[in-house]
Parts: structure tokens; sequence; C-alpha cells
């Protein structure tokens, strides 16, 4: 691993320091290595870095815990993603609140065209099972990614039945990659690494409590095109990733059930209160999502010739296409991996080319159409 990687994952041992300081410090400083060059005085005038944090990055403790993880990262064969690599999932970067790290083993695509996450309670029953079986084999003809959390009930479901359909699945793990939980589900988490695999945001080590869980459904959330929640009750893990998905501006869906039936009680709810679409067969995904099986559905691609900027022009009228086509200067600046001072020069470039516009506020947004 070059400096600046290791410096990327070090900024994340730093103890109290979140995804969004990072990206902030990275806009700022330029790059994760200048971080750690960047005297204290300056540091202390970045929007979040607080006393204790710039400390902790002069003093460069964080550095032999990231050279260890490293090492348990090559032990376990999983690949360490930042937000800043060009293979870091592009749903995920259009959600504000993305990890800066993602820990992956597997041979995931992370560009297949169409991404369904399957979620709902872990006491499932006969139904819950039924609709995730007639679900998953109606997927097939469209090849989806189906993503959901490893937990028992509808979750695991949801993953057996796509290794059974051979379409490719993910796991997103509310531990460390070395800690797969529950336990019960070691073998079918192996057989995913096979065929689609698993995802973390958390370093090694780290158990399954309770508090990682809420994190985990916001990657479940961001990294699909369509959210099913199968059976949930009135309150619990499903209906959150589905309150997530909704501030995503994603399409959720939920199976109705039976009145009194506990277990339905949060999916007719969803759909009661319009924050969720009705679903009972594949016809009304596809309805909804306007979605054809064997035919690839995606985001619309740009028709000026993006091959005649330069790369780090396509990165940015690339991040800009991915994200309503209009950013605030220092949001466009993490989301693109580019420094402020190096991008305030390549929109000036973009500017005199024509194919930008300046908007009140420090906003930048294409000035030609896709």
């Amino acid at each position: 691993m070059d400096q600046n990687r290791l410096a990327l994952l070090a900024l994340h041992f730093i103890p109290g320091i979140g995804n969004y300081t990072i990206r902030q410090l990275i806009s700022y400083c330029g790059s994760a290595e200048k971080v750690f060059r960047t005297p204290k005085g300056k540091l202390l005038k970045i929007p979040g870095v607080g006393e204790v944090t710039a400390q902790a990055i002069v003093n460069e403790k964080p550095f032999g815990p990231a050279e260890n993880e490293c090492k348990l990262a090559e032990k376990n064969d999983t690949r360490l993603i930042f937000y800043t690599d060009r293979d870091y999932p592009y749903r995920l970067k259009l959600i504000s609140d993305a990890p800066s790290l993602l820990y992956v083993k597997g041979n995931i695509d992370f560009e297949n065209t169409k991404a369904v996450a399957i979620v709902g309670t872990r006491k499932s029953t006969d139904y819950g099972k039924q609709c995730v079986e007639e679900l998953v084999e109606s997927l097939v003809p469209h090849n989806a990614l189906i993503i959901s959390g490893l937990a028992y009930g509808i979750d695991i479901l949801a993953h057996k039945q796509s290794l059974r359909h051979d379409l490719p699945t993910v796991g997103v793990l509310g531990s460390g990659m070395d800690i797969i939980y529950p336990s019960v589900h070691t073998e079918t988490a192996r057989k995913m690494i096979n065929h689609g695999g698993l995802i973390t945001e958390n370093p090694f080590g780290t158990k399954p409590d309770a508090h990682n869980f809420p994190a985990r459904n916001r990657i479940i959330a961001g990294l699909c095109d369509a959210l099913i929640v199968v059976e949930a009750a009135e309150k619990g893990g499903a209906l959150i990733t589905a309150e997530i998905a909704n501030s995503y501006n994603k399409d959720v869906f939920a199976f109705p059930g039976n009145i009194g039936q506990s277990f339905s009680a949060g999916c007719n709810n969803l759909i009661k209160s319009n924050k969720a679409h009705l679903i009972t067969t594949i016809k009304d995904l596809e309805y909804i999502m306007n979605w054809s099986a064997n035919e690839k559905a995606g985001p619309k691609k740009e028709t000026f010739n993006i091959e005649v900027y330069t790369p780090d022009e396509q990165t940015v009228l690339k991040t800009l296409l991915a994200n309503n086509h209009q950013l605030m200067i220092d949001e466009l600046s993490w989301r693109a991996g580019i420094s402020v001072s190096m991008l305030a020069s390549i929109l000036l470039g973009l500017e005199f080319k024509g194919i930008i516009a300046t908007l009140p506020g420090k906003v930048y947004k294409l000035a030609v159409s896709y």
C-alpha cells in the first residue's frame, strides 16, 4: 500500500473522527498524506476539526493501527476501497453520509445496472418465505444484484435463494469482516464470496453490537435501486432501512399482509402512509422501475463527448452528472476526490469551455444537455 493510501486508512483510526470530517480534511488539504503534514493551527480552521482531532493528526498515532489493518486485510483476502477510488460503488457516492472506507470481500459487480435490496423481519413466516422465493426467482431474467444484511429470517432467505438461482448477492455486515454474525450463516457467507460477496465499513475485530446496525442499514439502502420489505413488525430494522431508503429517494416496495398479523403491520403501514409501493408480483416492480426482463437499465449516458476532456475534468463532469448536474464547490470537492484549490482551476477551465456555469453560493452546474 502506497503512503497516501496508508494515510487514508490511518485517518480512520483517529478517535472520534467520522466520514464527513475525513472528507473535509482531504478536501481542504488536497490529499490524506498532506493532512498529516498540515500544521495544527491550519487543521483547527477546517470545519469539524477540534483540538483533540488536530492533536491526534499531528502526533501521527494512527499509522501503527493502519499498518496492522493492512496486514489483516491481506490475510483475510479483503480489499480496502476508499471513496476516492474509481471502483467505489457509484450508488453510494450519491448519498451524503456515504462511508469513506469499505471493506470488500468477493467478486461484487458494483456496476450491475439492477440492484435490489430485500429486507424484513428476523422471524419470517411461511408467507414471507414464499414471497422471497417467488420474488428472487422472478428477478433471474433481470440478472439483478440482490442485497441484504445476512441476518436471520428474510435476509438469509434472500441470500440463499439468490445462490440457488445463480444471482449475485451481497451481504452488508454490522461487524468486522472477520466476524460473521450470526455465526450459523458462515457457510452461506462463504458461498456468497464466490458469487457476490460481503461488505462492511467496520474495521477488523468489530463486534456485532446493536449500534452498528442502523449504520449498516444505510449502506443496504444506498447500494440498491429498489428496496423491498417482505415482512416487518411495527418497529424494527427493516422499517429503519425503508425510512433511510426513502430519504435517499430510492423506490421502496412492501408486500401486503393479513390484518392482525404482527409481521404484516410494518409493511401495511408503509403502504398506507405512501412510504412504499405495494408489490405482489414482479410486474409491480417492473412497472414502477420501468424495467424489462433481459434488458439492461441504468443511468442515461451523456451525449456530449466526455473523452475529449482531461482525466481530472472527466472526474468533475461525471460527478456532476451523478448528482443532479449541480453541486456546491465543497461537496463537489469531496465527491470528486479533488482538493478545493485544484478544483477551482479545473472549474475555471471548464467554464471557459462553456460546459459548466456558476450559480450563486459557489454552486456549479452543467451548462450542456446529456
